[in-house]
């Protein structure tokens, strides 16, 4: 079963450090893993996305013209991807800064307030992991475990204070899903 995931949100946000734990946490699970990042030429503050495809067989493509799911950071963001994702799939929001609305009524949205999560944790430049913890718990791509077991090698050579708040924010992700995303998957 394939499927694929684009990131988006502004440089600086960790878009691509998401998309990257999430291939990584693909490959350890032993799945066929694409990782395609993308971003703008002025970087932080400018555009920034991701394509990650995670299989159980060999994938042909890293494109995802039509991904089963969207993780949105900002509102431009969702403006420009929303109607990329195929029909029926499942948009996550980052409800801080987007509206929780779409254009569409085909697809199912899920909206979790990742920077008031990131803040109250005492950092908000954490929204990108509690969003990705978020993600995990709805798509069920890697297990909960393999996303917060590969973070040690991500975040090697950081300060283990830089560790433990960034799994802290992505289990606050876990928790922060609500009932109806649980089902969206």
């Amino acid at each position: 079963m394939l499927r694929k995931t684009i990131f988006a949100g502004f440089g600086g946000q960790g878009i691509l450090l998401m998309g990257y734990a999430l291939a990584y946490a693909g490959m350890k699970e032993d799945k066929h893993v694409t990782y395609l990042p993308s971003y703008g030429a002025e970087v932080r503050g400018g555009t920034a996305n991701c394509t990650v495809s995670i299989a159980d067989e060999e994938i042909a493509s890293p494109i995802a013209s039509s991904p089963d799911y969207l993780v949105i950071m900002n509102a431009p963001s969702m403006n420009r991807f929303q109607n990329q994702i195929r029909k029926g799939g499942l948009c996550m929001i980052n409800t801080s800064l987007v509206n929780g609305r779409s254009s569409r009524n085909d697809i199912q949205l899920c909206g979790v307030p990742a920077f008031e999560i990131a803040e109250g944790l005492g950092d908000a430049r954490t929204a990108n992991m509690v969003m990705l913890g978020a993600f995990v718990r709805v798509s069920a791509l890697v297990s909960a475990e393999t996303i917060v077991g590969v973070l040690p090698e991500i975040f090697s050579g950081k300060r283990s204070e830089i560790l433990a708040l960034n799994r802290e924010a992505v289990i606050k992700g876990f928790e922060a899903v609500s009932e109806e995303c649980k089902d969206a998957r």
